[in-house]
């Protein structure tokens, strides 16, 4: 079966300084230059030490339209420098101890804890005394008690499906990942992929960078000023009202830049 066609690199980077996500480790700083492609290895030369490698080039994905600050070359697996040569990451998982007294099951972290449903209260039976009512009146009362355990375990059905409805169609996606003012381009690309879209507005003085992803249903915002690199300030959801502020450097809350910036 032939391979499949894999557009060359050199035509989308040429000359134009890039990083790797996930970044090579052991190949510090994360800033290189094309030096050849073929269908089989990607060259690239680090700018600051002249380290040479060779990538297979099955392991290279996309790169980023985005060019500001630096073109994003990404990687289809986490990759190491060795030996001198490029392999495959491992990473070695060790299982923290158990503590003494804690329970088998995992603590729910506040923000799910939040919206689990609790299950219908239990039923307790009841049972009639005295023998000196008669058969009517105890068919009438037993069907009496028999209409309330029902309408109580129809209320609690009702209330365990409706809660979790509720909450899963007003709770924005974002909610679950925290962020914070420190998190910038780099960062969120990490932990979310390159963005669906990525558009940009301002000057020398302020400038906005807006990064959407359509999976989160958010638009998340970053804020630079001067020649300084923009952090996350918050999130947008698709009318562009704002879902998710942070506290900026000067100790104020973002919502109020946030709120009056247009949508771009």
């Amino acid at each position: 079966m032939p391979a499949p066609w894999l557009p060359p690199l050199v035509e989308e980077i040429g000359r134009r300084r890039f990083a790797f996500y996930p970044s090579i480790a052991n190949a510090e700083p994360n800033e290189w230059l094309l030096r050849g492609a073929s269908w089989t290895v990607v060259e690239a030369v680090n700018v600051r030490t002249g380290l040479e490698i060779a990538i297979p080039r099955h392991c290279v994905g996309t790169v980023s339209e985005a060019a500001d600050p630096i073109l994003i070359v990404g990687l289809l697996k986490e990759l190491e420098y060795r030996e001198g040569a490029v392999w495959p990451r491992v990473r070695r998982v060790i299982e923290m101890p158990r503590a003494v007294n804690g329970g088998t099951a995992p603590e729910l972290p506040p923000w799910r804890a939040a919206y689990q449903a609790s299950g219908p209260a239990p039923v307790v039976a009841i049972r009639l005394h005295g023998s000196s009512e008669t058969r009517w009146r105890r068919v009438l009362a037993a069907v009496g008690v028999g209409a309330v355990v029902v309408s109580l375990l129809a209320a609690g059905a009702f209330r365990a499906w409706m809660v979790p409805l509720r909450a899963t169609a007003n709770r924005p996606l974002l909610r679950d990942l925290p962020l914070n003012g420190g998190d910038d381009y780099g960062s969120l690309v990490r932990r979310f992929g390159i963005p669906d879209s990525d558009r940009q507005v301002g000057g020398d003085v302020v400038r906005f960078r807006a990064l959407r992803y359509d999976r989160l249903r958010a638009t998340l915002v970053l804020m630079g000023r001067g020649r300084e690199p923009a952090h996350y300030v918050g999130a947008m959801d698709a009318n562009w009202r704002v879902i998710e502020t942070v506290r900026l450097t000067n100790g104020a809350d973002s919502g109020a830049v946030l709120s009056r910036l247009p949508k771009f």
